[in-house]
């Protein structure tokens, strides 16, 4: 396993994005195909995460009222639980650090609270519905 995450520049990274996110949140987890691609997608940075030379987890980040809202954080299911979720988040971060941005925000669906508080972010909302999956915001300060 050799993992390597990207910033998506060319149409067929892109592509590749889109197809990771339709396998994760649409056939998965049953997302509405027009909630997940969103009207935000033109105004973000993608993140294109690679096992050797096939694409097997996505993420996207963009400026929202001065934070960094980190979005859309999907692995394919044959390496969840193997560090490539960690590297996704790890190269938005550095991302993110590399502009300034000290404060990020997120909203994980439930089951993955753990996953975050391990990386640093804490809860700071209630539950709430998006797509039909409960989620709550976390928040992470960075240096």
């Amino acid at each position: 396993m050799q993992l390597n995450v990207e910033i998506a520049q060319s149409e067929s990274q892109f592509e590749e994005v889109f197809s990771v996110r339709k396998t994760v949140f649409v056939q998965e987890q049953n997302v509405p195909l027009e909630e997940e691609i969103d009207e935000h997608e033109n105004q973000s940075t993608h993140f294109i995460l690679y096992d050797g030379d096939r694409p097997a987890g996505a993420g996207r980040f963009r400026l929202l009222d001065g934070i960094g809202k980190v979005e859309r954080i999907c692995v394919l299911k044959s390496l969840r639980g193997k560090g490539a979720g960690r590297e996704i988040m790890q190269a938005i971060e550095q991302y993110a650090a590399g502009r300034s941005i000290s404060k990020l925000k997120l909203n994980a669906q439930t089951y993955a609270i753990p996953f975050y508080e391990r990386l640093g972010y804490e809860v700071v909302s209630e539950e709430f519905m998006d797509a039909g999956i409960p989620h709550r915001t976390m928040i992470k300060t960075i240096s």
